[in-house]
């Protein structure tokens, strides 16, 4: 009888040509190899969680022709199979100089058990995803928050849930038991466990290649946007660590990760770069140091802001920002909120956005980062982002010089989320606006949001996002959502 994986195997990309693969076994396996047309791997051990080990090899493998790469996982010359009874996987690697086809994907859960249960076929999008890998392979899946939804952490870990009836100053005076922090180990080893089995995700996991980074529903919904006394507070501190293991080893795969931008030993964050054929690949880690203040601290911005100036001079430039740095205006709720006894209870909800007051000088300073960029490389300049569990498209001009500058936003929310309710779309319309905003004194700096070809200006089905080159040379964006609208947009 094959060896069972208790989770895995989970691809991952860290150049051109190095290829990762993430698994985790039971404790009966030891020393496991990969096996491929590149040879044999031994698999590193890189962590532990639960009753599980963590495992990574690393393939080498030659830029060349287009090809099928299968790979299998044996243990003391038994093969190894996942929860679906598989033992052999593969995956695309494109030609040399072919336009890869990639694809992105957020928000992968549900923030309530009602609308789990009252989804019909949450993975279908994951489905619908292998069909189109089967017809024209996928080279690299970019996922850009939420992967798992903590949500239930409240409710399903006893010492949390016992710990959240007390008062505020107990909260805040409490120190965390070994009880209550192996409670917190083992909720985020079987959220990975239960969600990442499932047939239709695992399948996409072991066969395209993918980039991750984590946003707050991978920890606790509102992660870093509470009050500094309740941010700060031990227990806190307690899940964040807890979420943050699982998270290094499972969608950053390991410390010698070759993307991040710099030792974990030196910095806080997890952003990473890397180049995949003629894309630049920027991935910004907003919850690692976030805060109520504070999205990134000054040393993670010079890491962002060297790798643009030293790294980024050629192609496309893809970033990954979970949460929309164009979207719509939330100040008038955010006022009104603000002269309420109820401000403190709703503020994570509001002070996630990227145009909160405490973040509008950040936001800024992203954006005249990428526009710097962007006028001295030859490429487009896309951000990828999710959180809102709508889909859309926003677009930053400038025509500072006498001449135009884009940078377009593409908004993919969620793959498995459903999007907000006709009566829940209302109130946002109602306390929100999406006029056009000017970004520097001489107004020649703008954002606003756009409608794609095909749709309304805001996508409300779930959905995922594929990039494709055209033989046009734009980039197409297609928004593969449930329902009957097929929208599209070519980025010139």
């Amino acid at each position: 009888m094959a060896n069972k994986l208790l989770l895995g195997p989970i691809l991952g990309l860290e150049s051109n040509i190095l290829y990762t693969i993430i698994f985790v076994t039971d404790s009966k396996i030891t020393s496991p190899q990969v096996n491929s047309p590149t040879g044999t791997t031994l698999a590193v051990k890189i962590g532990e969680m639960g009753a599980g080990t963590v495992w990574r090899a690393e393939l080498n493998i030659p830029l060349g022709n287009a090809r099928d790469i299968t790979y299998s996982i044996e243990s003391n010359g038994q093969s190894v199979s996942d929860a679906r009874g598989e033992s052999k996987w593969s995956f695309y690697v494109p030609a040399e100089h072919e336009p890869p086809k990639i694809g992105y994907a957020s928000c992968n859960g549900f923030s309530d058990y009602k609308l789990m249960a009252s989804t019909d076929n949450p993975y279908r999008l994951w489905e619908e995803m292998a069909e189109q890998h089967q017809e024209a392979p996928f080279s690299l899946l970019l996922m850009g928050g939420d992967q798992v939804y903590a949500d239930s952490i409240w409710t399903t870990v006893p010492t949390l849930k016992a710990w959240n009836e007390g008062s505020r100053k107990q909260k805040i005076k409490y120190t965390p038991s070994k009880r209550m922090r192996d409670q917190l180990d083992r909720f985020y080893v079987d959220l990975y466990l239960d969600r990442w089995n499932k047939p239709a995700m695992a399948k996409m996991l072991s066969s395209i290649p993918s980039i991750m980074m984590w946003d707050d529903h991978d920890i606790i919904d509102g992660w870093g946007s509470f009050p500094a006394d309740i941010q700060t507070c031990d227990v806190y501190k307690a899940i964040f660590t807890s979420a943050k293991k699982l998270f290094s080893l499972l969608q950053i795969r390991g410390d010698s990760n070759k993307t991040l931008l710099c030792e974990q030993a030196q910095r806080a964050h997890f952003s990473s770069f890397v180049k995949f054929r003629r894309f630049n690949i920027l991935t910004l880690d907003n919850r690692s140091e976030r805060s109520i203040t504070e999205v990134m601290c000054n040393d993670h911005w010079e890491d962002v802001l060297t790798t643009l100036d030293t790294q980024c001079t050629d192609g496309d430039l893809l970033i990954l920002s979970a949460v929309p740095v164009v979207y719509r205006d939330f100040s008038f709720a955010e006022s009104a909120l603000d002269a309420t006894p109820w401000e403190e209870e709703l503020t994570d909800d509001l002070k996630d956005h990227w145009r909160a007051k405490e973040h509008e000088g950040e936001r800024l300073k992203l954006i005249m980062g990428l526009l710097k960029n962007a006028k001295k490389r030859t490429g487009k300049t896309v951000i990828l982002s999710g959180d809102v569990h709508l889909g859309g498209l926003g677009i930053i001009r400038d025509e500072r010089g006498g001449s135009t500058n884009n940078i377009h936003q593409v908004i993919s929310s969620g793959i498995v989320h459903p999007a907000p309710t006709y009566i829940q779309w209302l109130g946002i319309l109602a306390v929100t606006n999406d006029d056009m905003e000017y970004l520097d004194e001489t107004r020649l700096v703008t954002a606003n949001m756009i409608k794609p070809h095909g749709s309304n200006k805001y996508i409300r089905n779930r959905n995922f996002v594929t990039l494709l080159e055209g033989s046009d040379s734009k980039l197409w964006i297609n928004w593969i959502c449930e329902g009957k609208d097929k929208p599209s947009y070519p980025l010139q």
